[in-house]
């Protein structure tokens, strides 16, 4: 046993007053006569003894209760194994979880609402001198300095649900980071959180050897719930009042099957479709919705899901640009393809934009959706380099090569892509025998196909490189060699034909196929614009390029929120950068000054939605042998619990309870404890 503050004990010495006291009795005694005391003498020895025992008892109990007196102020304890430090000033790091999944309701209300109590419990089981770091999911920068106890307690009132979400290592480096600089204090870690088990990321998480790391775990009912994972369109370009398709993916994060669960697509606040699905427990699955009836501009959409009692994660916003018009560039040697400008010209929805191969304004590439190359000889380092850059960046790109093309040219911009480049010319007849109906370009386009169909004939044609990149054959001569092949490259894509649209090389460009193939290839192209952002996750955002100064600035807006994001220009795009700026889910239009440029859509991260959690087994497994490390249930004695692990079993309070134990006897002694008296009969003489 060891104590606090030791020179208490000095106050011991107290113990020798009413020890002196019971001693030198200064009681005056009243003399009184008898004649003859023979027969009293005898019952006055033993009434004395008796008195005298409980004289020495009374000064046994009220020296009991002096030293349990002083011992309560020297603060006893029974020192914990980790107790090292007594005595030195404490750096306590504590991290509360304000996260989505803190919104679940225990018998204390929220879990936001325990751990802002335990917060202060921890605190108040430190020294008034020790100092504190608040930190939350936001990982604000005035989290990064020292508080007292009262600045703490003000602080942690303060919290508010955050859409961020950190694992558990990513915390653990922040508080971290700030003990670090804090030289010969005693540093703690601790964190109140739920810990689901996307906290962690598999691997145990690693702390320093003189940080003492708690976890204090919020018990928390697991609920069932059903969240809208993610959505894609089948379409990359969006025409007016055409239909289409939407992708929905639905996960049940629950181990029960969710039945009949209701969604709801709404599109500039109106009803585009609704549905009903069902969903077996812990699984993943794809529907489709289906609308149509779109005006051209910016789309404004959001699915609804009616999942109760879990409703943090039942909407998810979404928004697409539905075009007027679609641009298309026609870069030619000289002499615009009489078959390609035909074709684009049929169709108001493309404008078709012919130019020479010399005089491309490469600051304008990224504003076509697709760029077509045909008749070129020789195709320059500039442009080459300036086309490589556009299709990295989403855009799509196909390739018709000239009559006595210069191959080194065509290779230094189709090898590097990843895309076969044309080799040599093959001078025999033949025919294309092929084509693949799974690619999307050929998918849904022929109601039925016959046995033997009609396919382009063949007089002469380039032999394709093997290319080593993802790709597949589009249409197929004998010998599986590729006539029109599709290529991914990064974020865009690459066609490459292996003849000209001229009529001496094949009867292509005057085939019955061409006119859809084309029109597919241009309307599944595009920058592939993400349709949504994730919070936390995603803090820029890639755009065609779009002019700003410092008189006509870009903001994001929703409502009454206004965000300036940081804006790089970068070769053919404009970056927007957030800086966890962005709070709130839901659609935001990008403006310079009264024109809208962009609409960006932002989500909560549905690593939320999955509310299973770790036992403390669980958590003992993933914080590693460190064994500096305790778990922690959150209870009514968590304050207790912090104490004993920092200072041991205080035994003060036990001190207190046996020095009123003590006066409790001492006054029992006085008010019922009497010498027998005995009853003496004397003759009268």
């Amino acid at each position: 046993m060891q104590f606090i503050y030791p020179a208490f004990l000095f106050g011991l010495a107290s113990l020798a007053i009413p020890y002196i006291i019971h001693l030198f009795h200064f009681r005056r005694y009243q003399k009184v006569y008898f004649s003859n005391v023979q027969f009293l003498k005898n019952i006055q020895q033993q009434q004395s003894s008796k008195k005298n025992l409980k004289k020495r008892l009374i000064l046994i109990t009220r020296m009991l209760a002096l030293a349990f007196l002083v011992l309560a102020f020297a603060r006893p304890y029974i020192p914990s194994k980790q107790n090292t430090n007594l005595g030195r000033q404490h750096v306590v790091s504590i991290f509360v979880d304000n996260s989505y999944s803190m919104l679940t309701v225990n018998r204390e209300g929220t879990l936001l609402d325990e751990a802002r109590t335990r917060a202060k419990e921890i605190a108040a089981a430190y020294s008034l001198n020790d100092r504190f770091q608040l930190l939350t999911q936001d990982f604000e920068g005035h989290h990064q300095r020292l508080l007292n106890r009262e600045e703490f307690n003000d602080e942690v009132d303060k919290i508010k649900v955050s859409p961020q979400s950190r694992n558990l290592q990513q915390i653990i480096n922040r508080q971290q980071s700030l003990l670090s600089t804090q030289h010969g204090d005693v540093s703690s870690i601790y964190i109140l959180s739920d810990f689901q088990q996307n906290l962690f990321t598999g691997h145990p998480v690693k702390t320093e050897a003189s940080t003492g790391l708690n976890l204090i775990r919020l018990k928390a009912t697991s609920l069932p719930n059903v969240a809208v994972d993610s959505v894609w369109l089948l379409s990359a370009v969006h025409r007016p009042a055409e239909s289409e398709k939407l992708i929905v993916r639905l996960h049940n994060y629950a181990d029960e099957k969710a039945d009949k669960v209701p969604l709801k697509l709404m599109i500039n606040g109106a009803q585009k479709a609704i549905g009903s699905f069902s969903i077996d427990k812990r699984a993943v699955q794809n529907d489709t919705l289906s609308f149509s009836g779109l005006q051209a501009g910016w789309q404004h959409a959001e699915i609804t899901l009616e999942d109760n009692p879990v409703n943090f994660d039942n909407q998810f916003f979404f928004t697409f640009k539905v075009q007027q018009q679609m641009p298309v560039l026609l870069v030619d040697g000289g002499t615009p393809n009489k078959y390609i400008q035909a074709l684009f010209n049929t169709d108001p929805f493309f404008n078709p934009q012919a130019v020479h191969y010399g005089n491309v304004d490469y600051a304008r590439l990224a504003a076509y959706p697709l760029v077509v190359l045909s008749d070129i000889k020789s195709i320059s380092t500039g442009l080459s380099q300036q086309l490589k850059t556009y299709v990295n960046k989403g855009g799509t790109l196909l390739v018709f090569p000239a009559d006595g093309a210069d191959i080194p040219s065509y290779q230094s911009l189709l090898q590097p892509l990843g895309a076969p480049y044309p080799e040599k010319v093959i001078t025999e007849k033949t025919k294309v025998n092929a084509l693949n109906l799974q690619n999307p370009v050929f998918k849904n386009t022929f109601e039925q196909l016959p046995q033997n169909p009609d396919l382009p004939q063949i007089s002469k044609y380039y032999q394709l490189s093997q290319s080593t990149a993802s790709g597949e054959s589009l249409m197929e001569l004998p010998g599986k060699k590729t006539f029109l092949g599709d290529y991914s490259a990064r974020g865009g894509k690459v066609y490459v034909s292996a003849v000209p649209l001229q009529d001496d090389y094949s009867n292509l460009a005057h085939h019955a196929l061409f006119v859809p193939l084309m029109f597919r290839i241009a309307l599944l192209s595009g920058h592939d614009s993400p349709l949504f952002y994730t919070i936390g996750r995603d803090e820029s955002a890639e755009l065609p390029p779009v002019q700003s100064s410092d008189k006509q600035l870009l903001k994001l807006s929703m409502g009454q929120q206004t965000i300036i994001p940081d804006v790089r220009q970068q070769e053919g795009s404009t970056q927007l950068y957030f800086s966890d700026q962005v709070h709130q889910p839901g659609n935001y239009e990008l403006k310079r000054q009264d024109s809208t440029v962009a609409v960006l859509a932002f989500n909560n991260n549905r690593n939320e939605s999955d509310l299973t959690y770790l036992d403390d087994a669980g958590l003992k497994a993933q914080t590693g042998s460190n064994g500096n490390t305790i778990v922690v249930n959150s209870g009514p004695t968590l304050k207790d619990a912090v104490v004993n692990a920092n200072r041991g079993i205080e035994l003060w309070k036990l001190c207190i309870i046996l020095g009123l134990i003590s006066l409790a006897a001492e006054i029992l002694l006085i008010r019922f404890y009497q010498a027998e008296k005995q009853a003496v009969s004397v003759p009268i003489t």
